[in-house]
């Protein structure tokens, strides 16, 4: 019994890592431009489409094709949020809501016309390696994931505490118009923000190909629980939401193994009903950081 419940939450934590990529991705935007992107989960999409198309045709393993899909990805925030994002940011968030939705809508219907409905798969060397301890068995291709996806986490949380930019970002977070006041660019905190964020989900779309196979909406698969991560981690708050995502995979992991096979999103949806029932401002206590 203690084997199969430390073999479920091991699982749940590997998976959280990717969780937490997406969901730091849409807390940060949040938390800095004050809009909901609900496009995230079609730039994870992309992500794994790109690092599909370099393993294919360059021969590039999945975790090389990070300095490909974060760069562009990067770029690619950036001038979304130039040409499009800064013209909607006001008072009246309709406009925001109705633009990133319908973002969501074309780059996923642009990817069931590019590439179908067909799922694609990368195998490499590793994809089906494991590791045996203790009669647990870890799946190599996960574990990888799993560090790497921390390592950036680890890497977001110093740049915003370390560098100039990321505390002008934080401090536009915190309030606005006292930052503008202060000198701080609030297009150029908002063009990095949108970028990192989009960055963190072309890392996730690589990280996730050696495992999990691409298709048009595998992307709404992990903004679902990448919104969940950040109600539960409190809006804006990024180690609320880094938090919350690790819970909601060992939840999701430990209610597939004990409950069904299709209970995970279950389970994780009680977590959260329960747990805003006991604290409503969620586990960051409302504080945005």
């Amino acid at each position: 019994m203690l084997e199969t419940v430390a073999q479920a939450v091991i699982n749940g934590l590997l998976i959280g890592g990717i969780y937490a990529l997406v969901s730091i991705g849409v807390t940060l935007i949040f938390g800095v431009v004050k809009i909901v992107n609900f496009a995230q989960g079609e730039f994870v999409m992309i992500g794994m489409y790109l690092s599909f198309y370099l393993a294919t045709q360059f021969g590039l393993d999945p975790l090389l094709s990070l300095f490909v899909t974060m760069p562009a990805l990067f770029a690619a925030g950036v001038l979304i949020q130039h040409f499009l994002i800064r013209r909607v940011l006001g008072p009246n968030d309709m406009p925001q809501i109705f633009l990133t939705f319908a973002l969501s809508l074309l780059l996923l219907n642009l990817a069931l016309m590019l590439f179908t409905a067909n799922y694609r798969t990368v195998h490499t060397s590793y994809s089906d390696a494991a590791l045996h301890f203790a009669g647990l068995y870890v799946p190599v291709a996960k574990l990888i994931a799993f560090v790497v996806a921390m390592a950036l986490s680890g890497a977001l949380w110093v740049f915003l505490h370390t560098t100039d930019l990321g505390k002008a970002m934080r401090a536009a977070a915190q309030n606005r118009d006292v930052a503008t006041l202060m000198g701080i660019n609030p297009n150029r905190v908002f063009a990095v923000a949108f970028g990192a964020a989009l960055a963190l989900a072309g890392a996730a779309g690589s990280l996730l190909m050696p495992f999990y196979s691409a298709y048009p909406f595998v992307g709404q698969v992990f903004v679902l629980m990448a919104f969940v991560a950040v109600v539960l981690g409190t809006l804006g708050n990024v180690i609320g939401a880094l938090v919350a995502s690790l819970m909601m995979g060992v939840a999701e992991s430990l209610g597939i193994q004990f409950v069904g096979a299709d209970s995970g999103l279950i389970v994780v949806f009680a977590m959260l009903l329960l747990t805003l029932a006991l604290k409503p401002t969620g586990l960051g206590g409302g504080r945005v950081r």
